[in-house]
Formats: structure tokens, sequence, C-alpha cells
């Protein structure tokens, strides 16, 4: 025998609250059609279970009308007639869906990206989410992190790979690699899938940034002592204190005066604007305390050794790399290649390893550690440092030298 229903659609769609807070209009087997004073209107099923009377939502109206609610609610009743609760089903998969999404690929990806943010410069920061936003979530964002196989992961990387971005596929991976570590550590996956697309991707060439031979540098420093002629007197200056320090570019271009203590010789980089997160110490040899007094009257009033052609802003990035462009060293030498140059010649000279490593600012992610090495091999640095300037300067006089070749004393 057919149910009988007390509602129709026109019923529905005309009712009102008649002016109750709530009027609830029976449609038979435990639905109900709630019209509050405001007009809104739900759909509820009363239901009674163990004795006990229970209510859930069934849908909002219009959005669900009166035949898929009636649907809905023969659902639930079904359930019950398992003796299953749908209020307490309804809860265990609400549930599973908040734990799904908090396992995600994502939001596990986030978590770990949120744990090393205190490691990372911004600009790195930057690049390492842009690559998850653009490269992987799209694709495995929404999937649990523990469902991700092999396969998945591969599809999605050579997605990147069909661009022709075959260092950036590798990058990805890397990333997602750390990702899936986490995930293990925490709980969420049982394993880190990226391990088993070992030599999947397609093979690319990383390539160096440019520097010069050794025997090329002679003539290297001899231009930039002349490039006042080409350009301006700062520029030059500049490009000579990167080849006395050797430090990253953007350490040079964004130090401030406040980081010197000319009178002790020394200049300490804070650890917010170091690569490793670590303060870096960087002694000055004679000749570069002579350059920075230059270039103290150049900057004037402004708080940057390098100020651009606004003050209270440093040159630009490319300041440097434009001006050996101009020399004639596009493609054959970068403010990078400093480090490079210095690094093999130092080593060659027979300087501590270490002490050269140090020195370069290649140092622990551990706070703890780096705070402890950050001045480590400080005695021998300032040494290898003022023998470094030596070395350059009579290498741009063409002044007999030390052999690079033989070990310094």
């Amino acid at each position: 025998m057919a149910t009988r229903h007390a509602l129709d659609n026109v019923t529905c769609k005309n009712a009102t609250s008649e002016g109750k807070k709530i009027r609830k209009l029976h449609d038979g087997e435990g639905l109900y059609l709630w019209v509050y004073a405001d007009g809104r209107k739900y759909w509820r099923l009363r239901y009674k279970i163990h004795d006990k009377e229970k209510s859930i939502s069934i849908g909002v109206y219009p959005k669900i009308g009166l035949k898929q609610a009636r649907e809905n609610s023969q659902l639930e009743r079904d359930k019950l007639d398992q003796h299953l609760d749908p209020s307490i089903e309804r809860r265990i998969r609400k549930q599973q869906s908040k734990e799904a999404a908090e396992n995600s690929m994502e939001a596990v990806a986030r978590e770990w990206y949120s744990k090393q943010l205190n490691t990372w410069v911004p600009s790195h920061a930057k690049d390492v989410l842009r690559r998850l936003e653009v490269n992987v979530f799209p694709y495995l964002g929404n999937l649990p992190i523990k469902k991700i196989e092999a396969p998945e992961l591969l599809n999605t990387v050579r997605i990147i790979e069909q661009r022709g971005a075959y260092d950036l596929a590798h990058r990805v991976l890397q990333v997602c690699s750390q990702v899936f570590r986490y995930g293990v550590a925490t709980g969420r996956c049982s394993r880190d899938p990226a391990i088993d697309l070992r030599g999947a991707l397609t093979p690319h060439k990383k390539k160096n940034q440019a520097a010069v031979k050794p025997e090329e540098l002679p003539e290297l420093l001899r231009a930039i002592s002349q490039y006042e002629t080409i350009g301006d007197k700062q520029t030059q200056l500049a490009l000579q204190l990167l080849a006395y320090t050797f430090t990253r570019t953007n350490e040079l271009i964004g130090s401030v005066w406040s980081e010197f203590d000319l009178e002790n010789a020394l200049w300490v980089v804070p650890s917010e604007r170091m690569k490793m997160r670590n303060e870096h110490v960087v002694p000055l040899s004679n000749q570069a305390l002579k350059i920075l007094a230059e270039v103290k009257v150049i900057a004037g009033d402004s708080r940057f050794v390098l100020p651009g052609r606004n003050p209270q802003k440093p040159i630009s990035n490319n300041t440097l790399l434009f001006a050996l462009y101009r020399l004639g060293y596009k493609g054959k030498m970068t403010g990078h290649g400093f480090r490079a140059v210095a690094s093999t010649a130092l080593n060659e000279a027979g300087f501590n390893p270490d002490a050269i490593e140090r020195q370069l600012a290649h140092g622990e992610l551990n706070e703890v550690r780096g705070a402890y090495n950050r001045a480590k091999y400080l005695p021998e640095r300032i040494k290898m440092m003022q023998w470094w300037s030596d070395h350059l300067e009579a290498l741009e006089k063409g002044a007999s030298v030390t052999p690079i070749f033989r070990k310094a004393t």
C-alpha cells in the first residue's frame, strides 16, 4: 500500500511560519518541513531508535525539493532497518571527512612548510610554496597522503616535464619527498613514494653560476678597477668589495651600516638575511675597509651601504650583474662566481677546508649548532681573508705573488 503524504510542492512553496518562531509541517514517516519566521525552510527527519527519539537534517528547501527530501528520508530509514543510527553514522562520516582533510597531501605539505619557515630566507620560502601551489596541489592536494603511490606522483611530475622544465621537475620531486618524509614522521603515511622514482625523470644538467678561470682573474680585476670610466664609482667599489668578501650578492646588496663593526674589522650579517638562517661573520681585510670608507662617502646618510637612486632602498639585484655584462663578461662571470673562484683558490692555497666552508656560509640548518659555529675558525678566517685580498690586489697589479697552488703560510 502506497504511503500517503501530507505535503505537495505548492504547499511547500507557499508555507509560512504563520507568526510562530518555527512551524513544523508533517509530510509522513517522520519527514517534516521546518519553516522559520524569517522565511528559511529546512527538511528534518524524526525517528526513534533504542526507545529514544532523534532527528537529523535532510537538506535545505528549495535546494532540496519535496521529491528529493522523501528519497533522502527513505535512505536514512533503510539504515534504521539495519539497526544503524543515522545520526551516529553521519557523525562518523563527518569525522572521517575531517581526518581526510587534515591528512590530505596539501594539508600535510602546508604543515611541513610552516615548520621549515624559520630556516629559510623569504625568497626561498616563496619559491617552495609557489612550486607546491602551482605544480602539486592542483593534482594531488585533495588526496589522502597515505593513498598516493609512485605512479600518481610520477604523472604529476611529468606534467612539469612536458613544459620542458626538467630542472623544476627534479626540484618539485625533492620537495614532495620532504613532505612525504614529514608525513611518515607524523604518522600520516607509511613511506616516501618519491624514492621509487629515482631514474624515472628526464636527466638534466645542472648549470653552475658562470665564473672565470684562475688565469682569467687578473684581467677581470683590472677591468673592474677601470669600471668607473664606463659606469659609476659606487658599482666599481661594490664589485671590488664582492670580490674581497665573496659573500652572496644579495647579502652585500642588502647590507646596512649597522651590521659593520669597522673598528674590529668585522661584518656580521644577521640570520634573517642569510640563506641558511644563521648569523654570518665576515672578517674585513685592510683592502675591504679602505673600500668601505670610500663607499661611505657616496652613501651619505643612507642606512644602506649601497643605496640606489632612492637612498631609502639598496641598488637593484641586477646592478652588479649588468656591470659585469658591460665589462664584456656576460656568460663568463656572475656575482656568485666570486664565491667559486675564492673557494677554488683558497683550497688550492692550502687553507683549512672547514674554515673555507664556514666563510662561504655553507652552514648547518640546526639553529643551536649554527649559532655556536658562526665564529668558528675565526682567527684562521681573519688570516685567510687578508691573504685573499692581498692575493687579489697583487693579481690586479700584475705583481709577483705566492703561487696559488702553494700552501699558504
